[in-house]
């Protein structure tokens, strides 16, 4: 049982997969956001059942599955329809990825919320023992989008400020890696934090 739970959150191509995955790689588990979101609303699942209640058959594939792309037509640009998924999605994201975490073995769990911020910070998630941001400075950023996803400047600053501010992540933030260097530097960072985690977890315990 792991009660000691670090939240990693960061903005697009900020690195978080690469963070978790060196988590992973000391013993960590790591529970997934966009996984658990997949999962809520699985074909059968009663996500599934409430977001048809909510938009219409019309976003099913043939196969009984979430069709993503009319989902996102019915969302794009609707504000109240985004919400209205979200009130569906979240809350059910919330509750698999704090019980994945609380039985996982190890000292520690880390989940993995690349929307933490947007999605409402500490209140909605009280359990979390810590946050821990993966900052990059936005020019950065920008330049690791565009040769990522291989858009130009402009989509790349859209895909940006979609997201929250870099301040309001970090204002959320209790720990913080700067990952603006070489994606080896990240061994060194993630390497103190699990020294630190194991620590404050057994103080907790």
């Amino acid at each position: 049982m792991s009660e000691f739970i670090v939240g990693v959150t960061g903005g697009v191509a900020s690195g978080k997969s690469e963070v978790t995955r060196r988590f992973e790689a000391l013993g960590i588990f790591v529970a997934d956001a966009d996984l658990a979101a997949r999962v809520a609303v699985e074909a059968g699942s009663a996500g599934l059942a409430d977001v048809v209640e909510a938009f219409g058959p019309g976003v099913l594939a043939p196969d009984g599955t979430l069709d993503r792309a009319a989902m996102r037509r019915h969302v794009f640009g609707d504000e109240a329809a985004r919400r209205r998924l979200e009130a569906i999605i979240h809350p059910r994201v919330r509750t698999n990825l704090r019980e994945a975490c609380r039985a996982a073995p190890g000292p520690y769990a880390v989940a993995a919320i690349p929307l933490l911020a947007e999605g409402g910070g500490r209140e909605a998630y009280p359990w979390l023992s810590r946050i821990l941001v993966v900052d990059v400075p936005v020019d950065v950023q920008r330049a690791r989008v565009m040769a990522r996803d291989r858009v130009d400047a402009e989509l790349a600053q859209r895909m940006i400020v979609a997201q929250t501010t870099r301040d309001q992540r970090l204002a959320i933030a209790d720990d913080v890696i700067v990952n603006d260097r070489a994606v080896e530097a990240l061994a060194s960072h993630v390497a103190a934090l699990d020294r630190r985690y194991r620590a404050l977890a057994v103080a907790q315990s």
